[in-house]
């Protein structure tokens, strides 16, 4: 899966235990009619994906979508989700809007298509 849209917060890297767990967290905006602000997981090895990319930038973020479970002390099962980015790309969003290009005639009046 993946998310399209601009880099609105690119958040600091958190480290956590002896072992040195990273994280950093960014929040991608989507453009479309009602933008939604995705918050995505970077992890450990993946967390300097993000280096080269600045807020503001259009970025497409390939995806992995996690849940689990988890047992509070009463006895009750809650879940969590997680969207963890494992690849980051530069992303022209609009060169994804590009409109039908002109048909071109050539000298005797004719379509170049190969078909008709």
């Amino acid at each position: 899966m993946e998310i399209i849209g601009k880099l609105k917060v690119k958040g600091e890297t958190q480290t956590f235990g002896s072992k040195g767990f990273r994280k950093k967290e960014i929040v991608v905006t989507t453009d479309e009619q009602y933008p939604q602000h995705i918050k995505i997981e970077l992890l450990q090895d993946k967390v300097d994906l993000i280096n080269d990319f600045n807020v503001g930038d259009n970025i497409k973020v390939h995806i992995n979508l996690g849940g689990r479970e988890w047992i509070n002390p009463q006895g009750e099962a809650k879940y969590f989700n997680s969207i963890t980015g494992w690849r980051i790309e530069k992303k022209d969003i609009n060169a994804l809007n590009v409109p039908n290009q002109p048909q071109t005639i050539n000298e005797e009046g004719e379509d170049d298509l190969p078909f008709n």
